[in-house]
């Protein structure tokens, strides 16, 4: 069902006159055909009519209403059709008035290789398609990389990839500083090495009083037959251990669980989501959705579960129960929803007691704390901008500030990179990092041409917005190549600043160049900490691709452009000859020991390769 105006005025009684009073989903849209806003309502008819009573209404609420030209409405059998409906649209339109959030595409686990006769503990993310034990998810990186080190120093498995253990032919760094056991080179039994890997992951399912237990008796029994120094190495890690336990206040409780702790501030909303597994806090991720509508804390918390476990449903890993601060209205109808979703059920508390409270409270608590500090961060850098504007004497504050920088080593792998500040810092989502082809290596000047060049001739194109003002990590030479391409794109109006490190290329004592001129920022501390922290950001962006981009290239084998040569062939070269070197170095009658490699493709190695380093 649709309705359109006439004139200018939406004509919102003579719809509101065949609105049904059934669940389901109502969608506004814009003159242009633009969606609007999309939401679903037990009584679609109430619902709407609450937004035309104007007397009651926020102002981001009116101007949602005054921009209304035709409301669409598709009526559902109940009210969790209608959630599920309405999370499909949004996810499909991405309506302006929405709440849209954004999340991992997928979560990191640690994995566990079971098909290998020295089974790997690895960083895992993606498709769970290889034979082994995944544990997680993780809410993000580094709460892997922690457990990680920390399986490191208490069980000591192997974590190396498979082609670098299978090269191996003396023990790793990681075996002198004690957090290998070098099976590599078999200083280690089997036996030895699969209770390790069994006590990982008992540790990893949650069993860490169990294990406690085992080890227990093994220390004992290490000690009456007299062996002190295994008995000296299993209290050890039953010290480590006891020291995680403690550390764990849910440790008590087994279980998966969501906890979503909330708070708001000055017209702000976080979320700060603790993940329980198994019993054990694994991390937790924080959210600040940007809401265009005014509503309160249970409206807020409806709309956020929706989005999380819905509308960003894919590689979901669901618990068994989630736990909010307070009652929902449609909570029922919610938790129907999710535990669809989801393919098994999912509860929603909030009235709780004992762990689950102390969880809530932390929650709540992480929540209050992460608000403050954004809150900061967002007046930190409202003053800074006003600083600056003071300082290029601007004529607005520049909400908008883009920063170029080029990274390269000796010419190779040359990667430049374009951050991006709004109004509240980093714009991380807008962060662009150009691989440079086609120039002389080394030449920054060229490589500052072409960055500056890709990118604004989308701006010229209208494809995406213009800065307030742009930096050129760089002295007159970069600034004067970024002048030449803002003329030729025809953008010169947009400022630009030069930041060229000093003699000492200490921080603080860089110069400014504005307008021809360089500028001196004294009385302007805040204005050049800011142009320092931009500047910064785009040097550690820069360098962050280059050394990616480096270190895939250098990762590439020649051997792996040598036709007729798989993966199986090229591996059995490199164990015969024990690396690269040996490889190019063979002749054919060498190159035909290795089994798989005949006469005419030795003939073949070894030309190709003669001709590599000839």
């Amino acid at each position: 069902m649709t309705s359109n105006k006439d004139d200018n005025v939406f004509d919102y009684k003579t719809f509101l006159a065949s609105a049904p009073e059934k669940p389901g989903v109502y969608y506004m849209r814009d003159k242009a055909g633009k969606a609007l806003y999309i939401g679903k309502a037990k009584n679609i008819k109430n619902r709407l009519a609450s937004y035309f009573n104007r007397s009651n209404l926020a102002t981001k609420t009116i101007a949602l209403i005054n921009k209304i030209d035709a409301i669409e409405l598709i009526v559902t059998y109940s009210e969790t059709e209608a959630l599920l409906l309405e999370q499909n649209l949004i996810k499909k339109h991405h309506p302006q008035y929405n709440i849209l959030l954004k999340d991992d595409k997928s979560y990191p686990y640690i994995f566990i290789s079971s098909k290998h006769k020295w089974p790997r503990v690895a960083f895992f993310r993606g498709k769970r398609k290889h034979d082994g034990d995944y544990f997680g998810p993780y809410p993000n990186s580094n709460a892997v990389r922690e457990s990680l080190n920390l399986l490191q120093k208490i069980f000591k498995v192997r974590q190396c990839s498979d082609s670098y253990f299978r090269n191996r032919s003396r023990p790793c760094l990681q075996y002198q500083i004690k957090r290998c056991k070098a099976p590599c080179v078999s200083l280690v039994s089997e036996e030895e090495y699969h209770q390790d890997v069994q006590d990982t992951v008992q540790f990893l399912s949650g069993k860490s009083t169990d294990l406690l237990s085992d080890l227990s008796e093994r220390m004992d029994a290490a000690a009456k037959a007299l062996n002190f120094e295994q008995a000296a190495e299993v209290r050890n890690q039953i010290s480590y251990l006891r020291k995680i336990i403690e550390k764990q206040v849910v440790e008590k409780s087994g279980g998966n669980i969501d906890v979503i702790g909330y708070s708001e501030q000055a017209g702000t909303v976080c979320f700060s989501i603790l993940f329980i597994r198994k019993g054990q806090l694994i991390g937790n991720k924080n959210y600040l959705p940007a809401y265009r509508l005014e509503g309160y804390q249970e409206q807020y918390t409806s709309q956020f579960l929706a989005q999380f476990y819905i509308h960003l449903a894919d590689n979901r890993d669901f618990p068994s129960e989630l736990i909010i601060s307070e009652i929902l209205d449609e909570q029922a109808s919610l938790c129907e929803a999710i535990t669809r979703v989801a393919g098994k059920k999912v509860q929603i508390k909030h009235a709780v007691r004992g762990d689950r409270l102390l969880w809530l409270t932390l929650a709540n608590k992480n929540a209050r704390q992460y608000l403050t500090k954004a809150l900061s961060d967002k007046v930190q850098v409202k003053e800074k901008a006003r600083q600056l504007q003071k300082l290029l004497k601007l004529d607005a504050i520049p909400e908008r500030i883009e920063c170029f920088d080029i990274s390269h080593t000796m010419g190779e792998a040359t990667v430049a990179s374009c951050v991006v500040f709004g109004k509240e810092g980093p714009v991380q989502s807008e962060y662009r990092s150009f691989n440079i082809a086609g120039i002389t290596p080394g030449d920054d000047y060229a490589a500052m041409r072409q960055a500056l060049t890709r990118r604004y001739q989308k701006i010229k194109q209208g494809n995406q917005p213009a800065p307030d003002l742009i930096l050129i990590d760089g002295g007159r030479g970069q600034l004067g190549v970024a002048k030449a391409v803002m003329t030729e794109l025809e953008l010169s109006n947009i400022p630009l600043l030069g930041v060229a490190k000093g003699v000492t290329r200490k921080p603080g004592m860089e110069t400014l160049i504005f307008q021809g001129e360089n500028l001196l920022a004294q009385h302007h501390d805040l204005a050049l900490l800011f142009i320092q922290h931009i500047r910064d950001e785009a040097h550690r962006f820069a360098i962050t691709g280059h050394r990616t981009k480096r270190q895939k290239a250098r990762n590439r084998s020649i051997l792996e452009d040598i036709p007729g040569i798989g993966s199986t062939r090229r591996a059995a070269l490199l164990k015969f000859f024990g690396g690269r070197q040996g490889v190019i170095e063979a002749d054919i009658t060498s190159l035909m020991q290795v089994p798989g490699i005949n006469q005419k493709l030795a003939q073949t190695i070894h030309d190709f390769l003669h001709e590599y380093t000839h």
